[in-house]
């Protein structure tokens, strides 16, 4: 039986590709079926769809303002050149293919990201809290390219507790871990970057 082999360079962009289109299918039924903060139990309380938007970098983190959120969008847009000329370059130094998958995770992540950054705004009309959002509106998208919300909408509070009283700065405060709101996308990046930091000894023998 004939094993059809590809070319090392197509690995990561295939691991790309279906990053790309897991997350963007989910981040689609998302907005065009759930109002803004809406949760929708998955497993109990521990793990939850709860659609909410930012402006930011992976897990809500984010720059306030119009410009600072330009300035993460360009700067998103330089890194992904980066990582995918890096890609290219690896791939034709025949590594590893682990390596190549973990970097094309990362790629497929940040690019998911980028997409909704970039030309949610443009495609969407507005969610709201009472209101779902409409995909090609026909009064236009909610804003401007490179000034559209990231969608995020995986919840998993798996712990829940109390710092003790004697704890420095938070003594009392409630605990929950993971408290951040995420996507696939950023799974993908996270996954990618400790495959990556796991496994270097093996990736980079010599």
């Amino acid at each position: 039986m004939r094993v059809i082999k590809f070319p090392k360079v197509w690995i990561p962009w295939m691991v790309v590709i279906l990053v790309l289109i897991i997350d963007q299918t989910i981040k689609i039924l998302v907005k065009t079926n759930m109002t803004l903060g809406q949760t929708i139990p998955v497993v109990g309380d521990i793990f939850m769809l709860h659609f909410t938007e930012n402006f930011g970098m992976a897990f809500g983190l984010e720059i306030p303002g119009e410009f600072g959120k330009l300035m993460l969008s360009l700067l998103r847009i330089a890194a992904l050149c980066l990582i995918g000329w890096f890609i290219v370059k690896m791939a034709k130094e025949n590594a590893a293919n682990g390596f190549l998958i973990s970097l094309g995770l990362v790629f497929g992540g940040a690019a998911g990201n980028i997409i909704d950054g970039s030309i949610y705004s443009l495609i969407f009309s507005q969610s709201t809290f009472t209101q779902v959002a409409q995909m090609f509106p026909e009064g236009g998208g909610y804003g401007t390219f490179l000034h559209g919300y990231v969608v995020d909408m995986f919840y998993a509070p798996i712990i829940r507790g109390y710092y003790p009283d004697w704890f420095p700065f938070w003594a009392g405060r409630e605990f929950i871990f993971f408290r951040p709101v995420f996507n696939v996308a950023d799974a993908a990046i996270t996954s990618g970057v400790f495959t990556m930091l796991i496994f270097q000894k093996k990736y980079f023998k010599s």
